[in-house]
């Protein structure tokens, strides 16, 4: 057991400072095997986040300290593919991945805040704020803004309810995080 921990350390290490030396990783960064990470413009990761297997980041993105991405999630671009170029099909369209690449989506980033949990098989369309303590439900697919501290769920992801019963209950969950030195 402990060569296996210690294999997936170095394994972690392998991948923030060579496959992804160009991405800004924080500390404690885990990553499931199979997981495919690419952004135009930048990726930065926090602090003590673990990424699913089979998981993907294809769009510019930030995401913050402790958040918990499940298996097979997608944080994919809605712009990827410009198809409105007129008579040329979508597949032989400019796409984002292309040097000179100027249609809409190029600079979208989306965020995701520090405290965050989403469940498996979930899609985040890039442009979204996820905002922190927020849990998204498995198989959701993300479209729009999240208010912080919620539970999101459905195809497009709503609000369910409030993460915790009352105002005082996040309050001291906040204080505790931030005074115990999780988001340090």
């Amino acid at each position: 057991m402990r060569l296996i921990k210690t294999l997936k350390k170095w394994r972690d290490l392998y991948y923030k400072h060579v496959i992804l030396r160009r991405y800004k990783i924080g500390k404690n960064f885990h990553l499931g095997r199979n997981v495919f990470i690419w952004a135009k413009e930048k990726v930065e990761i926090g602090d003590n986040c673990y990424i699913g297997r089979n998981s993907s980041i294809e769009t510019n993105c930030i995401i913050g300290d402790n958040v918990l991405i499940a298996n097979n999630v997608a944080i994919v671009g809605r712009y990827d593919h410009n198809y409105q170029q007129i008579g040329i099909p979508i597949r032989l369209a400019s796409q984002i991945r292309d040097e000179n690449y100027s249609w809409k989506g190029i600079h979208e980033i989306t965020i995701i805040g520090s405290d965050v949990w989403i469940g498996y098989g979930c899609i985040i369309m890039s442009g979204v704020h996820i905002a922190d303590g927020t849990i998204v439900a498995a198989g959701s697919v993300v479209t729009r803004d999240t208010e912080p501290y919620t539970i999101i769920a459905g195809v497009p992801a709503r609000k369910v309810k409030n993460r915790f019963d009352t105002e005082k209950e996040k309050q001291m969950h906040i204080e505790r995080t931030h005074r115990d030195k999780f988001f340090v």
